[in-house]
């Protein structure tokens, strides 16, 4: 079974930077289409940024929502099966618990337990 685990969340202040990693272990890493999402208290999880298992880092292949593009950076090292998310200019409402995700056609989706990042002066 594939199992993800997220790390490098933490308190920073408005304007700020953090990078999350996402382990990926149990399953080749670049047969799945990998993303980060995010989610807040009565608010409903949503898509950040998504790269496809077949894609690269370049701005082509990844996905950004609106409110993070220009500050947010997906991308993954195969070889490591680890994703990234490097975070820039951090605003408080960017304030989530951040989730990993990894999906392959015909399956159910994976999902790390998620890392918290709040952004606070």
């Amino acid at each position: 079974q594939v199992q993800l685990v997220e790390s490098g969340g933490g308190l920073v202040q408005p304007g700020g930077s953090l990078r999350l990693s996402c382990a990926v272990s149990g399953s080749s890493f670049s047969i799945y289409a990998m993303g980060w999402y995010r989610q807040t208290p009565g608010k409903e999880r949503e898509l950040v940024a998504s790269i496809p298992s077949g894609g690269t880092t370049s701005t082509i292949t990844t996905r950004y929502a609106d409110s993070v593009k220009g500050r947010f950076t997906i991308s993954k090292d195969s070889a490591n099966n680890t994703l990234y998310l490097q975070m820039n200019n951090l605003k408080p409402e960017d304030t989530a618990v951040y989730y990993c995700n990894a999906a392959r056609y015909g399956r159910q989706p994976y999902w790390g337990r998620g890392t918290q990042v709040t952004v606070s002066s």
